[in-house]
């Protein structure tokens, strides 16, 4: 028992310490944005809102973080689209080598960012003479995000009763209209967890954007350009604090949903 009891004492210990190591420097984060000072350094040299007064000021950041919305937006709606039918056909039809098709699809999962870009680079430019642009960063991020999605709809299409889709069926529906009216609300929330994942990972994505942008410049390329002039620090902190706080409130938001859909799958079970 007393051994029992240090282990778990260790365990506890190293978690503490991970999640320290994890999430205190990102808790800093908007700390540092209202230092009156470009270097990150205790003590605060005073409290100020002047950076994120910069925010408003500085068009390439604008355009910047534009481009990646726009792009992080196609692409989810895309991805998440590709995924549920993806995830619908490997759920739902008894398809011939679907362990191959599976892996496939699943491939760009375990393949380094920078052989997919590179790769992708050589067939636009030389193969097909594309300019590259924010069309071929949507692509490439479609192309990474699709297994990401299909993973999502996939739990969530095994996990609900697929006698309730036969039940609308036999009572007379269309295959379109047993999707519309049984499947899709009750995937729902696995549809707004896909977008929101695809979307984050869009976003948040540099070294694709980086081989296939172009002239044109995505958040992250802006975010990793900036990092190598110290007086350009500060608006990067405070634009990370604007994202954190976002994404905090669409993670709250994705959990709400999420829970909203246990309990309604749980009273039309019963």
């Amino acid at each position: 028992m007393e051994t029992i009891r240090k282990h778990l004492n260790l365990l506890s210990l190293f978690a503490v310490l991970y999640l320290a190591f994890l999430y205190v420097p990102v808790l800093l984060l908007p700390l540092f944005s209202f230092n009156d000072n470009i270097y990150v350094t205790l003590p605060f040299k005073g409290f100020t809102l002047k950076w994120y007064a910069n925010l408003l000021a500085n068009s390439s950041l604008q355009s910047a973080l534009w481009a990646s919305v726009k792009v992080g937006i196609g692409v989810a709606i895309l991805s998440t689209f590709l995924g549920l039918l993806a995830a619908r056909a490997m759920t739902r039809y008894r398809l011939p080598f679907r362990r191959s098709i599976y892996a496939l699809i699943m491939l760009p999962l375990v393949i380094p960012y920078m052989v997919i870009g590179v790769s992708t680079l050589v067939i636009l430019r030389r193969g097909l003479d594309m300019d590259l642009s924010l069309w071929t960063v949507g692509a490439s991020h479609v192309l990474i995000t699709v297994p990401l999605s299909m993973l999502v709809l996939m739990a969530r299409m095994e996990g609900f009763d697929r006698s309730l889709e036969e039940a609308s069926r036999d009572l007379g529906d269309t295959a379109w209209r047993s999707f519309r009216r049984v499947t899709l609300p009750l995937v729902m929330p696995g549809i707004v967890s896909s977008l929101l994942l695809c979307f984050i990972t869009s976003f948040d994505e540099y070294l694709l954007a980086f081989f296939l942008a172009g002239s044109d410049s995505t958040l992250p390329i802006f975010i990793f350009s900036s990092l190598r002039f110290p007086s350009k620090i500060p608006d990067v902190l405070a634009l990370g604090s604007l994202i954190l706080m976002v994404s905090i409130v669409l993670v709250v938001f994705a959990e709400w949903l999420r829970r909203r859909g246990v309990s309604g799958s749980d009273s039309s079970v019963i």
